[in-house]
């Protein structure tokens, strides 16, 4: 009963709560959620809980989260990164991670690939879902040129293909094979003389194709 009384007294509850890592959240928002600013006893505080509560920022990828006695919670966040751009079913381009999740109102002078699902009627965020694929090739691009990358294309089947500023279309199909499919791509950058609106298909590395402008 003493020891009970002792661990729920006002000397361990919890006073100070410490973020580390957050820039992209409101600290406000963020702390408010975690449902510590009641001053509850550290005794009772779910790391667990306080995790879950934090899930729901769209910017928020993971947390720990660490009881400090006598009275402190530490929570230390690691952010998404974003790889990529996408416009949304509102025509509002919006910043996308590796994992295809949609993290929020980007500026249209910002430097990343844009993603485009090739079914345009569906106005559900598909990156997460059929249109995966796209992200995960733009979290992959090799420095060699990935700043040459202006959009990246996925369709229902999966299969992506890069479209390069200048502009240039590289099929890489499904993203199988990235590491050699992204060599071929930028022997072909540094070596072969492309004509505007080119289409090189790299989907069997070593077995390239080259046509003309699409139809498109």
């Amino acid at each position: 009963m003493g020891l009970n009384w002792l661990v729920h007294s006002s000397i361990f509850q919890v006073r100070h709560v410490v973020v580390i890592g957050l820039r992209h959240e409101a600290r406000g928002a963020v702390l408010a959620a975690t449902g510590l600013t009641g001053d509850p006893p550290l005794l009772d505080v779910s790391t667990s809980e306080v995790a879950r509560r934090l899930a729901v920022f769209p910017w928020i990828g993971r947390v720990t989260v660490t009881k400090r006695w006598p009275n402190t919670v530490e929570i230390v966040v690691h952010e998404r990164t974003p790889v990529a751009v996408a416009f949304d079913a509102n025509h509002t381009l919006q910043y996308v991670d590796a994992t295809g999740h949609d993290l929020g109102p980007a500026p249209l002078t910002v430097n990343l690939p844009t993603l485009e699902y090739l079914r345009p009627q569906q106005r559900s965020w598909p990156f997460q879902h059929a249109g995966f694929n796209a992200a995960l090739v733009a979290s992959r691009l090799p420095p060699a040129f990935a700043a040459q990358v202006a959009v990246i294309t996925v369709d229902a089947s999966g299969s992506v293909s890069l479209k390069l500023t200048t502009p240039v279309t590289f099929i890489l199909g499904r993203p199988t094979d990235l590491t050699d499919k992204f060599v071929s791509v930028a022997a072909v950058i540094a070596h072969a003389q492309l004509r505007p609106g080119e289409v090189v298909d790299v989907r069997v590395p070593g077995e390239l194709a080259v046509s003309g402008p699409s139809a498109g």
